[in-house]
């Protein structure tokens, strides 16, 4: 009950720093949200964007899962919670930005990486398969690399194949032609601190913003 408490506790200051010294703010978000970034983060509890990002209620569109996975565009029966909310966020709250925001450590791609997928689970085994072949191909070419090494390959190509997945979809691909719509993917690492983005023109991940000094 301790947690409980805590997080009641923290909800009394969220309460305090927004219901009640802006009044106003929350007034206007009950009306309407305006985001202008899609995020596709990881369900792990370390890397909440919105704290990494220093974000305010509003900011930022998120859609949270194992392993920060996009599937591919699939209009056949199912329940499609990831393309819900994309179509969502990209079609009626017509954000500017998606960012695929992955992560160093993911349990998901960890399981992945170690496994055949079978006992990863019966929801999770088939949706980190999403990424299999990319962690095989990581697999393959970087089998003399130490663990750590393969484990971080991986997590970028995941990135990847999420960036590749959300281009398939028509409404997607439609606003990033008319430059209405732009994709990000970006690497936190949580050793270092560092946030990496990938470049296409290069085909690497780049820092975009360094490790602390001092």
């Amino acid at each position: 009950m301790k947690d409980i408490a805590r997080f009641l506790s923290g909800f009394r200051t969220f309460q305090q720093n927004y219901f009640c010294a802006e009044t106003e703010y929350f007034a206007r978000l009950r009306e309407r949200q305006s985001p202008r970034a899609l995020v596709v983060a990881c369900s792990d509890s370390r890397v909440d964007p919105a704290l990494l990002m220093g974000c305010e209620p509003g900011d930022i569109f998120v859609v949270r899962n194992v392993a920060n996975l996009a599937p591919p565009y699939d209009a056949g029966s199912g329940l499609h919670g990831v393309s819900a909310a994309l179509e969502y966020g990209v079609k009626h709250l017509e954000v500017e930005h998606i960012i695929v925001l992955g992560h160093s450590s993911c349990g998901g791609i960890g399981a992945l990486l170690r496994s055949d997928g079978g006992e990863l689970g019966e929801f999770i085994g088939p949706w980190v398969g999403i990424a299999r072949e990319a962690v095989q191909e990581i697999q393959e070419e970087f089998r003399d690399k130490p663990e750590a090494v393969r484990q971080r390959g991986c997590e970028m190509a995941a990135i990847l194949v999420s960036i590749g997945n959300l281009l398939t979809f028509p409404w997607i691909r439609e606003r990033i032609e008319a430059k209405a719509l732009y994709i990000h993917g970006w690497y936190f690492d949580m050793a270092t601190g560092e946030l990496l983005s990938y470049l296409s023109e290069t085909g690497t991940f780049e820092v975009l913003v360094a490790r602390c000094v001092g």
